[in-house]
């Protein structure tokens, strides 16, 4: 990706890599980039959608038509940084308005060298997407428009595929931290970050977990090493099908007993260390508007989700793992695509959404106490 000044006011066009373009205002950074399109139904939540490590090269369109309303604070970021490649809004607001905006979205986007668009017909982008499938799609801008269209989509084209990508490597931490728990320490839990948001941890720390955050290389020796109660897998990008470290680490966490919990990315790896295959989504589920059923109580919870990716597992019934009985424990209400598994002789659970609710509703916290319950259980 390459950007260069802030956008204003400057013609911009977006292309998909089937040929199709819409043409509208630069946002954010003028320039050219480069990624997969996916939509986000969110009507609010933007500034945690943009910093959610999950959307790495990805180019994100808003289906709601007005974005910016509330600007950007420091208080909402979930990562260190804006992660989107690129980012896609019909009517972005002239002017903020909230108590706690320091700056407008317009400026965090230039800050941050994210080159976006806006004054697009995002309802038809949206249709198109659902349509044809997510794809790849270039934003360009400023220097960048002297190029012919012919030339641009074969920028777009030459990019590569989500499909293969391993890209939790390059969103993870570095180097291993601590989120202390709140109050007096029930348990540890080393949590494996192959693209954590930064509210994930905090959900835990409000539980009486002192969260080790480790990197996405981590070893099972130095997982180990922490003396965990239980180990959490977290969400992140890319396709598990490359995941092939987290699987095996996963593995050897379940040959061990020791309680897991993982969501979003850590649920596709939960399913390939069992034996079952992924699939890519057609356009997959982003947003924080998703119905989801609980089969264990039959409840159902309107959820927050990020993937393109999801495990192929038989809905109505146990099978048989390497590490005992598991069933598919969610369901999405919309398109019956598996969100959760649990296994059955271990203790072990994950579901395919975040249920830290950042951005989203809070129906699915539970899920901590759930874990909570399974470290309880162990210790006893």
């Amino acid at each position: 990706m390459t950007t260069l000044t802030r956008g204003a006011e400057a013609p911009a066009l977006l292309v998909l890599e089937d040929g199709r373009s819409f043409r509208g205002r630069a946002y954010g950074a003028a320039g050219e980039t480069v990624g997969e399109a996916v939509f986000s139904t969110g009507m609010t939540g933007y500034q945690e959608t943009l910093t959610d490590p999950s959307y790495h090269r990805q180019v994100v369109v808003m289906t709601a038509p007005h974005i910016g309303n509330t600007g950007i604070n420091d208080e909402d970021p979930e990562s260190r940084r804006i992660w989107v490649a690129g980012y896609v809004v019909r009517d972005p607001a002239r002017v903020p308005s909230n108590w706690r905006s320091v700056r407008s979205l317009d400026e965090e986007l230039a800050a941050q060298g994210v080159v976006g668009i806006s004054g697009v017909d995002t309802r038809a982008l949206t249709r198109h997407l659902r349509e044809r499938g997510a794809m790849r799609v270039g934003i360009f801008s400023g220097d960048a428009l002297r190029a012919g269209e012919e030339e641009l989509l074969a920028r777009v084209r030459s990019a590569p595929p989500m499909a293969g990508a391993d890209l939790s490597a390059e969103v993870a931490t570095t180097e291993p931290y601590t989120v202390d728990a709140i109050g007096p320490k029930k348990f540890t839990v080393a949590a494996v970050d192959l693209g954590i948001k930064g509210m994930t941890p905090q959900r835990m720390a409000e539980r009486g977990i002192e969260v080790r955050v480790l990197p996405a290389t981590v070893t099972t020796e130095e997982l180990y090493a922490t003396e965990p109660d239980g180990v959490f897998f977290s969400n992140g990008p890319g396709d598990p099908a490359a995941a092939e470290h987290a699987v095996a680490l996963m593995r050897d966490v379940l040959e061990r007993r020791t309680p897991l919990f993982g969501i979003c990315f850590g649920n596709q790896i939960l399913g390939r260390a069992l034996g079952f295959g992924t699939f890519k989504l057609k356009y997959g589920h982003r947003g924080i508007n998703q119905p989801v059923q609980d089969r264990s109580t039959g409840k159902v919870e309107i959820t927050a989700h990020n993937h393109g990716f999801a495990v192929d597992a038989p809905l109505d019934q146990v099978c048989d793992t390497p590490f005992g009985r598991a069933e598919v424990s969610h369901v999405c209400l919309n398109d019956n695509v598996v969100e959760g598994l649990r296994l059955l002789d271990r203790p072990a659970f994950s579901v395919q959404y975040h249920p830290e609710a950042a951005a989203g509703p809070h129906d699915a916290a539970y899920l901590f106490d759930r874990f909570v319950s399974l470290m309880e259980g162990q210790r006893a």
